[in-house]
């Protein structure tokens, strides 16, 4: 039988060197977040604006028969809405997008708000808002195929971000004008929204938005 030597003899016991480069020393920089440039956003802006009324026609035509109007809601006030959406979403990647990002909150949380009163469900209400991603994808395909892949990708990833804020909202402000219709009125609870308050509403919304380009064009 072998002794205990044999084993040792046969076994590398020489020290191993290890070394220890500049990769292990520096660990690798992070990659940079993807950001829409500012040109690339204006431009962006600029198309939505161009072609507002084309999108509006599309976004109700998907509707189809669920927009034929209400007493609350008539199909013109809709049409209003969506052109108002259209409007703000545009100045949102525009110059004045930090003066109009609380705006964008707003005008979506009263389209749910507006919606519940038109009678849709929860679900119809989260489609509908998402028909306004198609649109945009669309509409803004051919400027986000002839910018480089990754500020295209940023756009994309931007454009998303705001949709998907708007939806949340939107279903916020539903949800809220839902809970107001079976808890007791006493004045701490906005009321389901009727046609005057949607008008008188939507007004209100585009008069502050009007406020906020108009600073831009004194300036």
């Amino acid at each position: 039988m072998a002794g205990p030597g044999s084993i040792f003899q046969r076994l590398d016991l020489l020290p191993v060197s290890i070394s220890i480069g500049p990769s292990a020393l520096h660990p690798p920089k992070e990659v940079a977040p993807l950001r829409a440039s500012h040109p690339t956003l204006i431009a962006a802006s600029r198309i939505i604006g161009e072609h507002r009324d084309t999108m509006v026609a599309r976004w109700v035509e998907w509707l189809g028969e669920r927009l034929t109007g209400t007493a609350t809601a008539s199909r013109a006030v809709v049409e209003a809405e969506f052109r108002l959406i259209l409007d703000v979403f545009a100045a949102l990647v525009g110059p004045l997008r930090r003066e109009v990002k609380p705006l964008w909150g707003k005008v979506a949380e009263r389209y749910g708000r507006h919606a519940a009163a038109r009678g849709l469900a929860a679900g119809e209400v989260v489609e509908e808002m998402q028909y306004l991603r198609e649109l945009l994808i669309r509409y803004l395909a051919p400027a986000i195929a002839a910018l480089r892949p990754r500020q295209g990708m940023a756009l994309l990833l931007r454009l998303n971000r705001l949709v998907d804020k708007g939806v949340g909202m939107a279903v916020v402000g539903y949800t809220d004008a839902m809970v107001a219709t079976i808890l007791p009125k006493d004045g701490n609870v906005e009321a389901m929204p009727d046609a005057d308050e949607i008008s008188r509403s939507l007004k209100e919304l585009q008069s502050d938005l009007d406020g906020i380009l108009a600073v831009r064009v004194r300036a």
